[in-house]
């Protein structure tokens, strides 16, 4: 009788301890564009932080994964954010990628239910001060702002340009980066002919958006949209006005373009992106990557995303280490703890190490594959930006500029 006794206790000692290991485990939401105009981008910054994830459940700590499609568009990544929250119950989430969607997203369902937001490719300005996060501090993100990006823009397009027009997705993103741009471009004595929106909805034709933009025969169209989009105007613009001197940006880091516009149209055009400073951190992330997914595309927000979810399973590891509950507001309130300095240099992928380090009381920086993730007052980072090129149907890096001057 003892002896069933004995072993009942400890059977219920072990299955007490495995509840308590398996609620140290955190559930985390991707919010990515699968369908709509990022479709392209999508499934690519899906698998940065799917492997991020990975490798943090390799060192040791288990994270579950739930990924939603926000179709690129406001209402249904609200919608598919309340499933995230309400019935997969993560306390984080990695997204979204459209600066409208992201916006929507963090005031209607994240910030009210006190719940992580970090988008790895949401670069709307407004983001730094969203009133409805004011004193929360539950919305991040690990890429630049375009208060960055716009200013790099201007500065390149005003090196070679005296006039430019602007087509943009009329979203938060494309108005952000538009208004960015002219400011930067117009300070640098450029001047802008005209600034026509477009739907954010992809449509057949553009041709009396393009119409108003070339009206002026700009030195060059800054195509400041979507994937989407830009496949149908730039197209257009090339084929019915006989025009082909166009200024790129992140949203337009495209190999779909390549393909509906052809490589010779859009030889030695240039664009900019949120950039990386390269280094170690860069070739280990871009090693892994191969090893898991195959060759890293030339597109943008991919290492971001590896970042958002790499400084969500170590914040999460911090607060388990003081003994807290894994609880959203915990992570959040370690967050700068393991992602800014000082500490010791934690690197893509060196998660074992990162963990030990904080078992044993001391602290880590984490550097990350797309830059230094040291978030701001505002959850801001700040890094440098990558002036790119099409070049013989590839995208490749003509410089990353470090030193970006304000408007």
């Amino acid at each position: 009788m003892k002896r069933v006794i004995l072993i009942a206790s400890v059977l219920i000692f072990s299955i007490a301890f495995i509840s308590g290991a398996m609620a140290q485990e955190i559930r985390v939401g991707t919010l990515m564009s699968y369908t709509g105009p990022l479709k392209e981008f999508g499934p690519n910054i899906k698998n940065g932080a799917v492997l991020a994830a990975k490798q943090l459940g390799a060192a040791g700590f288990q994270m579950s994964l739930f990924h939603e499609d926000t179709e690129t568009a406001p209402i249904p990544g609200t919608n598919a954010a309340r499933k995230l929250v309400n019935v997969n119950k993560v306390v984080a989430i990695v997204g979204a990628l459209s600066s409208g969607v992201t916006l929507a997203v963090a005031e209607s369902v994240t910030i009210p239910n006190n719940v992580i937001l970090i988008s790895p490719a949401s670069t709307n300005p407004l983001m730094s001060v969203l009133p409805a996060d004011k004193g929360k501090d539950f919305l991040y993100r690990t890429c630049p702002s375009d208060a960055l990006q716009g200013v790099i823009a201007g500065k390149l397009c005003a090196s070679y340009n005296k006039t430019a027009s602007v087509l943009y997705v009329n979203n938060a993103y494309g108005q952000g980066l538009a208004e960015q741009f002219k400011a930067s471009f117009e300070k640098r004595r450029g001047k802008v002919l005209a600034m026509v929106p477009h739907d954010e909805k992809a449509a057949e034709s553009y041709t009396a958006e393009l119409r108003k933009a070339l009206a002026g025969n700009p030195d060059r169209l800054c195509a400041f949209s979507y994937p989407q989009h830009a496949a149908i105007y730039l197209k257009e613009a090339i084929e019915f006005f006989k025009y082909k001197r166009f200024l790129f940006c992140d949203g337009t880091k495209s190999l779909d373009i390549v393909k509906a516009v052809g490589a010779r149209n859009l030889e030695g055009q240039m664009g900019t992106v949120a950039g990386s400073p390269g280094g170690k951190a860069l070739v280990l992330f871009s090693a892994d990557y191969k090893a898991e997914f195959g060759e890293l595309p030339p597109l943008p927000y991919i290492t971001n995303a590896y970042d958002a979810m790499s400084v969500i399973g170590l914040a999460a590891y911090a607060a388990k280490v003081k003994g807290l509950p894994l609880t959203s507001k915990n992570i959040k309130n370690n967050l700068r703890v393991v992602a800014n300095p000082p500490g010791e240099t934690i690197l893509p992928g060196q998660f074992k190490k990162a963990f030990s380090l904080l078992d044993k009381g001391k602290k880590i920086n984490y550097e990350g594959a797309g830059g230094s993730i040291d978030f701001d007052k505002n959850g801001d980072v700040r890094t440098p930006i990558e002036v790119w090129k099409y070049s013989k149907g590839k995208i490749v890096t003509v410089r990353i500029e470090y030193d970006i001057p304000k408007l």
